[in-house]
């Protein structure tokens, strides 16, 4: 059954009224549900995978895949929780992926030298990717360039805690692990990073991996377009 566009309705929806709407084939309601948390799922899988790339596409695929199995959602958690979950779990699939190939990309002499020889020619393409302009911005290069360096699993709990404002029970429930390893890794991420920036980090923190307008509005349109190409087959 194709998606159906439906005019929005004025205010703003509770998550509860957006799943009846979208397991309604509302189109509308599923584009309102990724821009409520487009931003929060693009940081968690960058803090994962610490690709801006890569990231965008995880979350596409989340988005995907969450829509699938709608049906599979009973409110045992909160809808944020939910989707937090399953674009962790993309993250670290891609992830894995990432590194099957780099294992795979060392024993490779050829494909390593072809790479090499292609690295000039990119260096020289146009940087046009949206976020270029705001990346400008000194104090969240230095935030961006720590929080990237901290081990893989301090990463993503400070993401989530710091930046996203995530409490301790939905990171824990996000990452499937215990309440008091989130508080642990967080306290340690925390202090490597004051170690890092020596006292720099200040309000900045809210402006890291920052998700412009074009972003969201990129990842809506794929998804959007996937779902189409779905019901098209159907």
């Amino acid at each position: 059954m194709p998606l159906a566009l439906v005019k929005p309705q004025d205010g703003r929806d509770s998550d509860a009224h957006l799943l009846r709407r979208i397991a309604s084939k509302d189109a509308t309601a599923l584009q309102d549900l990724m821009r409520r948390y487009n931003q929060r799922l693009y940081r968690v899988a960058r803090s994962i995978l610490r690709n801006d790339a890569d990231a965008e596409e995880a979350v596409q695929d989340a988005y995907y895949k969450a829509y699938m199995s709608i049906a599979n959602f009973r409110g045992d958690s909160s809808l944020s929780t939910w989707l937090v979950r399953i674009v962790v779990n993309e993250s670290s699939r891609r992830l894995r992926k990432i590194n099957r190939l780099s294992t795979w990309l060392e024993f490779s002499s050829e494909t390593m030298r072809e790479a090499m020889e292609m690295a000039p020619i990119m260096d020289q393409l146009p940087a046009n990717q949206p976020e270029s302009k705001l990346a400008r911005a000194q104090t969240r290069h230095l935030l961006e360039a720590s929080i990237d360096q901290l081990p893989d699993l301090f990463r993503s709990v400070f993401v989530m805690r710091a930046v996203e404002e995530l409490s301790v029970e939905e990171t824990a429930a996000s990452l499937g692990i215990p309440e008091a390893t989130v508080r642990t890794r967080y306290f340690r991420a925390r202090k490597l990073l004051r170690k890092s920036l020596q006292g720099e980090m200040g309000a900045s923190i809210e402006t890291v991996f920052s998700f412009d307008g074009e972003r969201c509005d990129r990842i809506v349109a794929a998804v959007m377009a996937r779902l189409r190409r779905l019901s098209s087959n159907e």
